[in-house]
């Protein structure tokens, strides 16, 4: 191949591929770029497939991001889509090539090479599996075959409780189906924090999305070859007209490992800080590939279309002029709506901090996305998790309603330059009554963080077993009547106006954990304990907000 004019040969032409494509040209006028896609379409929005089946997005061609026809006519790249890349010759830098419709073969030599072939839906080989009215949502085939499904069936039943389940049991309700939800694990977004997705759970219900967690799929049961029902592992049958399997994806590595291009620890094709591989004319990117994992600084998969994108961009770049920015972490930022609610996460959640290693923590607080007496302002909760000692920020979550993926933007950025807490509270935000508070709810996480670092009021988690110590719930009496905080006789209801009066009715010398509904009348109440002689007090974070948000 000519050096002067690079021939680059991009397998894959959707997020990753297709970013990769339009930098390489922009980078190089004269370079040969071609796409190969074995699907129909390329460069199409594959996120926004479930909105689309739910008819908030009502034409379908709003999903084609780049046509063929574009690519050629703005970029003078070549997209052959239906043909399926069926090997790769490294010694002879060679590509073997399926026409899909044709049904034969060719070979192309590159310069370069650059795999964003994806990931595939799992589909577990479990009985029914094949039946018709099963699917998967992959692609825009997927797409119009489930909607030219959906107008006979009643009731859908959605395997999977990630953000492609949610979103489409949210969207299949939208239509007026009778909608299961059915996850494996006891609860939706496995990845986080148990008590962060249980106002998404009770979204669910509240729209009429029946709940099976902790409760596998087991098989399909069909009559004359038509899915009827979801056989569930504890013999629970819910009947279906349609099915969705949403339980994850397989990268599609087969072709670069035949090639003997490296798989990484998580079977992802291994690549450098250029998104090389082991083959250094030879790049992935996207689904297939390992990146950089911020937190922890292993190499995994992150399959999320912004690391998609912008990585696609840099190897495009490194492919056609030999060097570009090194490929930043990825923290897995990612935000879902169910029904009105957001929920969303980046970096690392406090159960998987502490599986990872590091001895963390996490601070709640329920506040508001603009100020209260501005109107409309709407509740959410954000939880941030630290390192003890440190203060690094490694991950936060937050759920509520308006506002959430502002506060995740915010920490991932801070996450990105390995900030602390510390550094949250200095952060100079925007303010007005409109838009937020002099206090922002990330401020109000870190003050609450802070303030355990320094030791003034160290918090405790939602889910500690309350009864070994002595507690103090401060609010007022009503409240607790309406919300007790647990059953433990070491419950000791006293108003925070009223505590420095009745301090007498305590025992200074046990360990003491004070409540109230959010955490700030605890935090009060925490610090006037520790001033008053009591040994051991901590604040009970997120309090009993967590169980009515």
């Amino acid at each position: 191949m000519s050096t002067n004019a690079p021939t680059i040969l991009i397998v894959g032409g959707v997020a990753g591929g297709a970013s990769a494509a339009a930098r390489a040209r922009r980078m190089h006028e004269a370079a040969r770029i071609v796409i190969f896609e074995r699907d129909s379409y390329v460069s199409f929005a594959n996120c926004g497939l479930p909105y689309y089946l739910g008819g908030e997005i009502t034409d379908r061609d709003e999903l084609l991001i780049a046509k063929p026809s574009l690519f050629k006519r703005r970029f003078d790249i070549e997209v052959r889509t239906r043909h399926e890349v069926t090997g790769i010759d490294r010694a002879a830098r060679e590509i073997t090539v399926k026409d899909l419709d044709a049904d034969d073969s060719y070979r192309m030599g590159y310069d370069k090479l650059i795999l964003a072939p994806g990931a595939d839906p799992l589909v577990p080989p479990l009985p029914g599996i094949e039946a018709a009215g099963v699917f998967t949502l992959r692609n825009l085939e997927d797409t119009d075959r489930i909607a030219e499904a959906m107008p006979d069936a009643q009731r859908a039943v959605v395997v999977g409780g990630g953000y492609v389940g949610l979103e489409t049991a949210e969207q299949f309700r939208r239509r007026g189906l009778q909608v299961a939800l059915v996850e494996m694990q006891s609860q939706v977004l496995p990845l986080h924090d148990p008590e962060m997705v249980e106002p998404l759970h009770r979204q669910l219900e509240f729209n009429g999305v029946r709940l099976e967690l902790g409760n596998g799929i087991a098989s399909v049961e069909e009559q004359h070859g038509r899915a009827v029902a979801v056989v569930l592992s504890d013999g629970t049958r819910l009947p279906a007209d349609l099915v969705l399997l949403a339980i994850g994806v397989r990268p599609n590595v087969a072709l670069a490992e035949a090639a003997g291009i490296e798989l990484g620890e998580s079977r992802g094709i291994a690549t450098d800080e250029y998104m090389r591989t082991n083959d250094p004319d030879i790049y992935a990117v996207g689904d297939a590939a390992e990146y950089t994992y911020g937190p922890t600084g292993a190499k995994q998969r992150v399959a999320l279309a912004g690391p998609a994108n912008r990585t696609g961009r840099l190897a495009g770049q490194h492919a056609v002029t030999g060097s570009s920015r090194p490929a930043p972490a990825a923290w897995g930022t990612s935000i879902v709506r169910v029904f009105g609610t957001s929920s969303g996460m980046t970096g690392l959640s406090l159960k998987a901090a502490k599986a990872a290693g590091y001895e963390a923590c996490a601070t709640h607080v329920i506040a508001n996305n603009h100020a209260g007496y501005y109107p409309g302002a709407q509740a959410m909760i954000v939880k941030l998790v630290f390192e003890e000692g440190t203060g690094v920020v490694l991950g936060a979550q937050a759920c509520g309603g308006e506002g959430v993926d502002k506060r995740l933007d915010v920490i991932s950025t801070v996450t990105h330059f390995g900030g602390t807490v510390h550094d949250i509270v200095q952060l100079d935000l925007a303010y007005a009554p409109p838009f937020g508070s002099a206090k922002d709810p990330v401020h109000m996480a870190a003050f609450a963080a802070q303030n355990h670092l320094d030791g003034l009021a160290p918090v405790v988690q939602p889910d500690v077993d309350l009864c070994p110590y002595q507690v103090v719930d401060v609010r007022a009496a009503a409240e607790v009547e309406a919300l007790p905080l647990a059953e433990c006789d070491q419950i000791i209801n006293i108003p925070l106006d009223k505590l420095r009066d009745r301090l007498d009715e305590l025992d200074r010398s046990l360990p003491t954990i004070v409540a109230c509904r959010s955490g700030l009348r605890s935090y009060v109440g925490t610090r006037i304990l520790k001033q008053h002689g009591f040994e051991e007090v901590y604040n009970l974070s997120g309090a009993t907000a967590m169980r009515e948000f």
